[in-house]
């Protein structure tokens, strides 16, 4: 990373493009008048008085009342202190506003849908995540072959799930025994006919037979370039012909 990708990062944590020149200057000099920040930098002296004064109200930049003014950069431990909770204040008033605003249109909206694609892993974790929340009565989870679509975050929400009297069943190899251990979750075996070549199934979720999502992948062999892309739907009838279509791909380890 260089000067500019450092100035860019500061912007992104809320800073302006002055004060983010103006602090990564201030760490080069140590100390230094608004002419030594205009001399070390291109921001104009006229505008340096500005951004260091913001900076000092956010608590990065330290100031001594002498002539000329002398500017000096708090610690890079406090600084990083401060800019993390202007970012997760920032952050946490952003995402209170939003869910007030899906409070106020409710979720008829979505449901209103047929069908729903999620693409990327952290994402669809973030779904299956939700929707095994929800489930009232029983849980099929199926994975790939090599289980890569069960997180422990996944994992442990179906003990949980277990626990609270929710029937859960997980279909895949016997692998996954090690994971569900003492937990009276059921491990069924995959299909008898898995697909040739490399497995595409990113994984198979099926909440009290009425919502299912299903995942598919590309990336090969490398974790690291692993893409998924789902689809979900709820209480819809193409969420009925999914669940039904998975019941007969699952054959006799499992019905939905």
């Amino acid at each position: 990373m260089d000067e500019d990708d450092a100035i860019e990062a500061l912007e992104h944590l809320g800073l302006s493009n002055y004060e983010a020149k103006v602090f990564t200057a201030l760490q080069r000099l140590g100390t230094g008048t608004a002419r030594d920040v205009h001399r070390a930098t291109d921001v104009p002296r006229s505008q340096v008085y500005g951004a260091a004064e913001s900076l000092q109200d956010r608590g990065l930049v330290e100031v001594q009342q002498s002539k000329p003014i002398q500017y000096r950069p708090v610690s890079l431990e406090a600084a990083r202190s401060h800019l993390r909770g202007e970012f997760e204040r920032t952050q946490e008033r952003a995402f209170d506003y939003l869910e007030d605003a899906r409070q106020q249109r409710g979720e008829g909206d979505e449901r209103r849908e047929d069908i729903w694609t999620v693409h990327g892993r952290t994402s669809i974790d973030g779904r299956a995540e939700q929707l095994l929340k929800e489930a009232e009565r029983r849980i099929v989870f199926a994975v790939g072959r090599d289980a890569r679509g069960l997180t422990n975050e996944l994992a442990e929400l179906l003990r949980k799930k277990a626990e609270s009297g929710v029937e859960v069943i997980v279909v895949g190899d016997t692998t996954l025994e090690e994971h569900f251990a003492d937990t009276g979750i059921e491990i069924a075996d995959p299909p008898t006919d898995p697909p040739k070549g490399d497995d595409p199934v990113g994984r198979v979720l099926v909440v009290d037979g009425e919502t299912v999502l299903l995942s598919v992948r590309d990336g090969g062999d490398d974790p690291e370039l692993d893409d998924e892309t789902a689809l979900w739907s709820s209480r819809t009838g193409i969420a009925a012909v999914l669940v039904q279509l998975i019941d007969g791909g699952l054959g006799d380890s499992v019905s939905v």
